[in-house]
């Protein structure tokens, strides 16, 4: 499997980076996040301990199902589809046609990689709030 790199950015930056990309006054490096999350409370929200112990179990046994999944762990079917569909969104976990009209849970990364930068970049000013 592979590493996801996931980086920490709000609306209102990601927004900016965007818009500089778009512009041409950017250029993204291969090395830059490929997913991003609002907030560092989003990203430990959608990575809690017992969401990672979900991935580990869908990992080692291969559910053929929800139904199959939600035996294995004990959760409710509509408990783990929610979980799965916001993991599903940050490219965790893809959601495949299994037998039937069932859906079968798959781990796309083995690793999980935060660039969590503590300071602005060099000549990129925050895009909300202060003056330029």
């Amino acid at each position: 499997m592979t590493t996801l790199k996931v980086g920490i950015a709000d609306y209102d930056e990601m927004k900016a980076r965007t818009m500089r990309i778009a512009r041409g006054e950017e250029k993204p490096a291969a090395s830059d996040p490929k997913v991003w999350f609002t907030s560092t409370e989003s990203f430990a929200k959608v990575l809690s301990a017992g969401n990672r112990d979900l991935l580990r179990v869908i990992a080692d046994k291969a559910p053929a199902s929800l139904e199959e999944l939600s035996e294995i762990t004990g959760r409710a079917t509509s408990n783990l589809s929610r979980t799965l569909k916001t993991m599903e969104t940050y490219g965790l976990v893809r959601l495949e046609k299994g037998q039937g009209r069932k859906l079968a849970p798959r781990v796309v990364h083995d690793r999980v990689e935060l660039a969590l930068p503590l300071v602005d970049r060099a000549g990129h000013k925050k895009a909300s709030g202060g003056r330029r």
